[in-house]
């Protein structure tokens, strides 16, 4: 993996915040999108200490933001000892290299944040290996701005070309380090798909959904294991699979990595072998964090992504909505004729519209404090054994006699 991680973990570095309301996000978007780049600075290690935001209709093609509130970015910098300005949007190579000659600070576009959280957070080979290989394909195209002298790491006698410069040099260093990574996640794609068919017919049950909304803590609940979860994105890199048995019937569910607004695509492409799991799944359990203000944007984010990653292939989902015991609303005076916002819709309310939408294929929960965790057994079962009769009609039957000898059991017991 490239070494020394963009932001210093020893010491949380204090860094300034930038967004843009353009035609296309309004402030109350803006807003969302810098409270979770905060969220995203601290995960890496940074101390955000105050967000700056300006109007335009468009970013400026040379410094992002206009000259006077660049101005204002260098003042705030210099006389508060700001050492990193993070940018909420892609920045080109040029605005980048503009904007660190003006300020003199170290400067982060949001992937590039992503790309650091992801490269702290990797602990396996194949995680590693994975965003080692989205590193590499996002600093390409930045090499016109980077002192990287990759020359050191082959050694430089003899293995530059003639009248070859600098950059050509590290671009060809570059290029055949991407080609290698590829190759080691060829292999690991052979070995995963192995193992998908060693675990012979068994239904196979993928947890997905936004960033930090509780998936590895429910995966924790339903399998008894011990999953690592934490209160910060991207807690989990990894995929884990574990086997679970509802009453008589067995099923992998699998924990996958978090999504995310603006997911750099070389991070889609890098964890392709991890997203399999999702892809080659029976059913998906669409996680949601029903207490964030703009959950249902988080929705279409993931559905978006699974779009994405599972192309035209039909997989049925069930939809999780947790965190109900975080859940708030202000409800409208009865005179108030505005329109109501996220804010003044109550929970059953929520619960009722989305029961309808989705066929009654839904349940709401906290996995935190074990509300109506029996309700998603209960849910899960149905699916599962749905799927596992298709499969193995025969099997069914005995589910059948199963719960008939289990009411009679029930009967006789009252």
């Amino acid at each position: 993996m490239i070494e020394d991680n963009i932001i210093n973990k020893e010491a949380n570095e204090k860094a300034l915040l930038v967004g843009l309301v353009t035609l296309r996000q309004d402030e109350a978007k803006v807003k969302e999108y810098l409270d979770e780049l905060d969220f995203l600075a601290q995960t890496a290690g940074a101390e955000p200490v105050k967000k700056i935001v300006q109007k335009l209709d468009y970013p400026n093609p040379r410094t992002y933001v206009g000259k006077g509130k660049l101005e204002e970015i260098k003042q705030y910098v210099e006389d508060n000892e700001i050492g990193l300005v993070i940018f909420d949007d892609d920045l080109s190579t040029k605005q980048v290299a503009n904007i660190e000659k003006e300020l003199q600070v170290k400067i982060l576009d949001r992937t590039s944040l992503i790309l650091d959280i992801f490269a702290k957070r990797a602990q396996t080979a194949t995680a590693r290996t994975q965003v080692e290989l989205a590193q590499y394909q996002y600093l390409l195209p930045r090499l016109t701005r980077m002192w990287t002298h990759l020359e050191r790491q082959r050694g430089g006698i003899g293995m530059r070309g003639p009248g070859e410069t600098q950059i050509e040099t590290d671009r060809r260093i570059i290029l055949d380090k991407i080609s290698r990574l590829k190759e080691e996640l060829k292999h690991i794609d052979r070995q995963k798909s192995v193992q998908r068919k060693n675990r012979g017919k068994l239904t196979r049950i993928a947890l997905v959904g936004y960033t930090n909304v509780g998936k590895s803590t429910i995966m924790n609940l339903l399998s008894k294991s011990d999953v690592f979860a934490e209160n910060k994105l991207f807690a989990t890199l990894d995929t884990t699979v574990r086997k679970v048995i509802i009453d008589n019937l067995p099923f992998l569910l699998t924990d996958t990595v978090g999504f995310i607004r603006k997911l750099p695509t070389h991070l889609v492409d890098s964890f392709k072998s991890t997203l399999d799991e999702v892809r080659e799944a029976d059913l998906l359990v669409h996680v949601v964090d029903i207490s964030h203000p703009g959950f249902e944007d988080q929705i279409e984010v993931v559905n978006e992504t699974l779009r994405q990653v599972c192309g035209d292939k039909p997989i049925p989902v069930i939809m999780v909505f947790n965190k109900i015991d975080a859940f708030s609303y202000n409800p409208k005076d009865e005179d108030d004729l505005t329109p109501s916002s996220r804010e003044n819709i109550s929970l059953e309310s929520f619960r009722e519209s989305w029961m309808a939408k989705m066929a009654n294929n839904c349940v709401f929960i906290s996995a935190k404090e074990h509300i109506n965790i029996d309700a998603l057994k209960n849910l899960l079962y149905e699916k599962a054994r749905e799927i596992h009769a298709e499969r193995f009609p025969y099997n069914d039957f005995l589910f059948q006699k199963y719960d008939e000898d289990l009411n009679e059991d029930s009967s006789e017991d009252m």
